[in-house]
């Protein structure tokens, strides 16, 4: 069973989401570039772009630890910590007033799982 492709399914579905956030807002508020001032957009765009930001890095160390053929304990435990990063980030930012524990607790978990797979590459290159 391929794990990567899952975990790229349910990040994908996140985007897709927070972009329409950003969409949305901007043809309520009638703005096509930028925030036009607007804190709540400023706040969707960022969390589209935070996402879009780390969750490729995340997958592609993930998806190369199950080409080597990482364990799936490990391969979805580092997945379970990206989409729980993203998810508790974007939501914080995108829904709410952007209350810290969330952004943070969630770029904790996101910088973990990105952590932790690219020292797991790193060791496997010199094995």
């Amino acid at each position: 069973m391929s794990i990567t492709p899952f975990y790229a399914g349910i990040l994908g579905l996140l985007l897709v989401l927070l972009s329409a956030r950003v969409i949305l807002a901007r043809r309520g508020l009638s703005i096509s570039l930028g925030t036009g001032g607007d804190l709540a957009l400023e706040r969707r765009i960022r969390a589209q772009g935070n996402l879009a930001e780390y969750g490729p890095i995340g997958l592609i160390l993930i998806g190369l630890l199950e080409l080597e053929g990482s364990s799936e304990i490990i391969l979805h435990a580092l997945g379970i910590l990206l989409i729980g990063g993203r998810l508790l980030h974007g939501w914080t930012l995108s829904f709410t007033d952007g209350n810290s524990f969330g952004r943070t607790g969630g770029m904790a978990l996101t910088l973990t799982a990105i952590g932790f797979a690219s020292l797991l590459n790193l060791t496997l290159i010199m094995l």
